[in-house]
């Protein structure tokens, strides 16, 4: 099914729309020099930690960790951890894992 031009337009400024007013409803809320409600702070720190923990169950939920084939998962956990605690960088950790995962699937197993 095709849309025709005006539901495409209707489409992407609703896109639009959401995208503008998600970004700029935390400053409209919590703008012109008003306190963050404690609540909102907890948030911001628990939440990161609990993304990073559901992103790893869901990315690791079908991999076959008593068989040959969760190999590649494994190492590339523990690669993953291990450049994490070495240097400190959500970045060179995410994309070192990223990398080795992506060789090892394609080259190796």
């Amino acid at each position: 099914m095709t849309m025709t031009v005006w539901q495409s337009i209707i489409m992407i400024a609703a896109i639009v729309l959401a995208t503008v007013l998600t970004r700029s409803l935390p400053f409209i809320i919590f703008g012109g020099g008003r306190s963050i409600p404690p609540f909102i702070n907890y948030l911001g720190k628990v939440l990161p930690y609990a993304v990073t923990g559901m992103l790893v169950v869901y990315s690791l939920k079908d991999a076959p960790f008593n068989a040959w084939h969760g190999l590649p998962e494994f190492i590339c956990v523990a690669l993953t951890l291990a450049l994490h605690f070495w240097r400190r960088s959500m970045l060179l950790s995410i994309a070192g894992g990223t990398l080795a995962y992506m060789f090892l699937v394609q080259k190796i197993f």
